[in-house]
């Protein structure tokens, strides 16, 4: 296979990820999968032994992520082995159904419209759509700092490494990671039900996203700079409070952004991000959403471009669509 149609395939998800907001629940093909995982979450928990919790949980966590991506990585050999443009079609859609962003952009303007219209009620329930804290006694500053906050992390969990698998193994890695992440999300907590059942989907979702969160941290600089916010400040923060988190992950992009902010971001009892130099506000949420959108461009130029064409030059592409 030629490097090319990768590429045209990468242009053409991100394409269609900024331009076509996602279709509802019940036609999404990761919505299924969380159906799917809701169904299966009962039969995982075990009463007497949590060894077998956590077994029946590694076993689930694999077989799924195994079984759908080769799934995946075969019909796309056939594809492309019927012609280029069943693949090409297949290829976009796949990638545009495994990013977020328009989706993250949609959620943050409901709490900006919430906030504007000093409606916190609606602006905390449209938060808890996007975060794991809990929401109802969150005030203005909190709500804005957790949007932000959101906005970083999603970088990584809903792009960056999306773009970063798909830059590797094509279709399959993108869906490969997108189940992970999806296990992550519903059973990956730390709490007494969920521990066993979850730990294999949250120490893969860790592993993976080692790389991407350190690029998309890198990038948020870089889009700092050319946007007019504070790189060198993004730089500073995010050397100084990437591990205040309990993730080993999400603080590098997130306290990249609030360096770029200029502000603080807090989880109360939990983490400070950054220093409050301005203070929080709707425009900060704005200016956020755009960074992100820019790193994405410049993940393709910066990272997935080279990347490709160096696998090509590899041979890996003609290995896997052999």
């Amino acid at each position: 296979m030629n490097s090319e149609f990768i590429l045209l395939t990468l242009v053409g998800g991100i394409t269609l990820s900024f331009l076509l907001v996602d279709p509802p629940n019940r036609f999404h093909p990761v919505s299924w999968l969380g159906k799917l995982v809701v169904f299966i979450i009962p039969k995982l928990k075990h009463k007497v032994n949590p060894k077998y919790e956590k077994i029946k949980g590694v076993i689930f966590t694999l077989i799924l992520t195994i079984g759908i991506s080769m799934a995946s990585y075969y019909l796309s050999v056939v594809l492309y082995k019927s012609g280029i443009f069943p693949f090409l079609i297949y290829s976009i859609l796949v990638l545009k159904f495994t990013m977020a962003i328009l989706t993250l952009e949609k959620h943050v303007c409901a709490i900006i419209c919430a906030l504007e219209a000093k409606n916190l009620i609606s602006a905390r329930k449209n938060l808890s759509l996007i975060v794991g804290r809990k929401t109802d006694t969150l005030d203005r500053e909190h709500i804005i700092s957790a949007t932000i906050e959101s906005i970083g992390e999603s970088l990584v969990d809903g792009i960056g490494s999306v773009l970063f698998y798909y830059s590797l193994f094509g279709p399959s890695g993108a869906i490969a990671f997108r189940i992970i992440n999806t296990l992550d999300s519903m059973i990956g907590y730390t709490d007494k039900y969920y521990h066993n059942m979850g730990w294999m989907a949250a120490k893969l979702d860790t592993i993976l996203n080692i790389i991407p969160a350190r690029i998309c941290a890198l990038l948020l600089v870089v889009s700092s700079k050319i946007v007019g916010a504070d790189w060198k400040n993004s730089i500073l923060i995010m050397r100084r409070d990437h591990h205040n988190t309990p993730s080993l992950n999400g603080g590098y992009p997130m306290s990249a952004l609030a360096g770029a902010l200029r502000v603080k971001l807090e989880k109360v009892g939990q983490y400070e991000l950054g220093t409050n130099i301005e203070p929080l506000s709707i425009e900060k949420c704005r200016n956020a959403l755009t960074i992100v959108k820019l790193v994405v461009i410049l993940f393709f130029i910066i990272i997935s471009l080279p990347l490709v064409l160096l696998l090509s030059l590899l041979g890996w592409w003609n290995i896997l669509y052999v």
